[in-house]
């Protein structure tokens, strides 16, 4: 099943625990450390309030706007603008309509800003764009890839950001609840290579 087909089947919490996924893994462009959004996700473990979500988002916001004033350096940086507007656009209902959309927003987001840090969006044809995606990483997205392929024309950093994607609403799918642990290992991981991707970025600026 396609990305884009997982977002449209998915239940709640599969959709909240999608766009957390892929903010956790761009917190690094945030200032934010590893345990910094902790709290959203035990908001979202079986047993959680119905109310845990939106106290928990407003408190992981006035963590990262801090972080954010503090370094201070990521002015003007489109994958750190990225990054951010996910934050900002997290809806404090949870609730599937609310939260749909932002789930694709952060998907769309997320896959950008590994194009923006590997490079690739420099080479880019803004002609041809399909959803703000690039034509082959749209069709990738979609499951549409001329060969067949997921992953078909997109960069390896893209690639492996597009499977981390599919693989956390497939774990939610198949295991509901119990498939947040799992979830949050991929988003773990994910952070750690977007880290060293940053790391990459800034040595090639000096």
């Amino acid at each position: 099943m396609s990305l884009v087909e997982l977002i449209a089947q998915a239940d709640e919490r599969g959709l909240a625990v999608s766009g957390l996924a892929c903010l956790d893994r761009c917190v690094p462009l945030l200032g934010g450390d590893d345990e910094v959004l902790r709290p959203l996700w035990a908001s979202l473990a079986e047993g959680a309030g119905p109310d845990d979500w939106a106290g928990r988002l407003e408190e992981v916001r006035g963590k990262l706007d801090a972080a954010a004033a503090a370094d201070g350096d990521g002015n003007g940086d489109e994958a750190v603008a990225l990054a951010h507007r996910m934050l900002t656009t997290a809806p404090a209902r949870r609730s599937a309509a609310e939260l749909r959309p932002w789930a694709d927003a952060c998907s769309v987001a997320a896959l950008r800003i590994h194009r923006l840090l590997d490079g690739a969006a420099a080479r880019d044809d803004d002609a041809d764009r399909v959803g703000g995606l690039p034509r082959a990483l749209h069709a990738a997205r979609a499951g549409e890839s001329p060969a067949g392929g997921r992953t078909e024309g997109v960069s390896p950093l893209v690639a492996a950001e597009l499977r981390r994607q599919v693989a956390v609403l497939e774990r939610l799918s198949a295991h509901g609840p119990t498939g947040l642990r799992g979830a949050l290992e991929v988003a773990t991981e994910g952070r750690r290579v977007l880290r060293a991707a940053v790391s990459r970025r800034s040595r090639r600026k000096d």
